[in-house]
């Protein structure tokens, strides 16, 4: 039976006092009307720390706006986006093409660009960096590879003394981009799990003796640390939080056999070979990318946004808000990325974005 870890939903309420907000030529009009415009941000828990980073430093020069953020999963962060509950829905993955064809005024809107690690807590080895791979993982996470020395993962590593003790699996049971992410590795690397498991925000996990499920990165963090054995996937924004729970960190194996840690270099290697791909509404996968450099697990983040807002001021404010956070020498400055581990969109689709963000209205 699986077990269940879960923590509650990250919240934090940052922004500026009631000040005159001018919006005469927002409105073509002379008139300007004294008042805080309130924008509700939710979803990804790893986009979360960047948008808490951004938040203080934006209402600080536009203190007539108001930004609530809230870390719930992407799957949230889709869903209240297209609801309306939110005006800016978080997420690591994009809208599946089903979605889109329901919601065609959703826009997909990538912000940044991130990654993720595969995490463990081994007793004695987590000081180390084992290599794993898509197809190793599948067999963990579906069940076929049990024990830490089996030989699949004996082979990656040998001359390791691995320890013959049962392997704890961890996955979201939120809806996750980090999820999506993940699971598009294994599927993108190893056709059985494409076939039987496939990939998703939210997936039928195989039914693992002793499997945990955990609520948002925090939970997956929390989860790996207290469970000795035990092998989870969290988003780099939460690599600090990896460093203080002593967790190690996967070597993972790219598209082109190479064993890679993401850094700037390797996630931007990765990101380099899609650029000329990614479509006009940049939904693309920068999951398994070909290159040597490249690490296989990276993304957009995405803003998940309505075109056609319910007043012009909310559009007005989105529009000045996601062209400040792609703008590299504000939202996408290193000052900010760099604390969270993520890189800069490169020209190309900084300017997608803009496009965008330009048909908010």
């Amino acid at each position: 039976m699986l077990k269940s870890i879960t923590k509650s939903p990250l919240r934090a309420v940052l922004g500026g006092s009631v000040l005159a907000l001018a919006v005469a030529g927002i409105l073509n009009t002379p008139q300007a009307f004294a008042r805080t415009v309130s924008v509700t941000e939710t979803g990804s828990t790893l986009l979360y720390p960047l948008f808490n980073l951004w938040v203080p430093a934006y209402t600080r020069s536009h203190p007539g706006v108001r930004i609530t953020t809230q870390g719930t999963g992407s799957g949230t962060g889709i869903s209240e986006a297209i609801s309306g509950v939110a005006q800016i829905g978080a997420s690591d993955a994009y809208m599946s093409n089903m979605q889109v064809k329901q919601n065609p005024a959703i826009l997909n809107i990538p912000l940044a660009i991130s990654a993720q690690t595969v995490n463990y807590n081994i007793p004695g080895l987590n000081n180390v960096h084992l290599k794993l791979s898509g197809p190793v993982l599948a067999g963990i996470y579906d069940g076929q590879i049990r024990y830490w020395n089996a030989p699949a993962i004996e082979r990656l590593n040998p001359g390791r003394h691995l320890p013959h003790h049962l392997i704890t699996p961890i996955h979201r049971t939120d809806g996750s981009g980090d999820t999506f992410i993940f699971s598009q590795y294994l599927s993108f690397s190893t056709p059985y799990w494409n076939s039987h498991v496939g990939y998703g925000t939210t997936i039928s996990w195989p039914a693992v003796p002793g499997g945990l499920g955990a609520l948002g990165n925090p939970g997956m963090v929390q989860a790996a640390a207290q469970t000795p054995y035990s092998i989870a996937y969290i988003g780099v924004s939460f690599t600090k939080e990896v460093a203080r729970a002593h967790l190690g960190t996967a070597l993972l194996k790219n598209r082109a056999g190479r064993f890679l840690l993401p850094t700037k270099k390797t996630v931007g290697a990765a990101a380099a070979e899609l650029v000329n791909k990614t479509p006009a509404d940049e939904r693309i996968s920068l999951v398994f990318a070909p290159g040597a450099e490249s690490y296989p697990i990276i993304n957009y983040e995405y803003a998940i946004v309505n075109d056609h807002q319910p007043s012009r001021v909310m559009a007005a404010t989105l529009r000045e808000f996601l062209s400040w956070a792609v703008d590299t020498h504000e939202g996408n400055a290193r000052k900010f990325l760099r604390q969270v581990h993520f890189i800069a969109l490169p020209p190309r689709i900084s300017a997608l974005s803009r496009k965008q963000i330009a048909k908010i209205h």
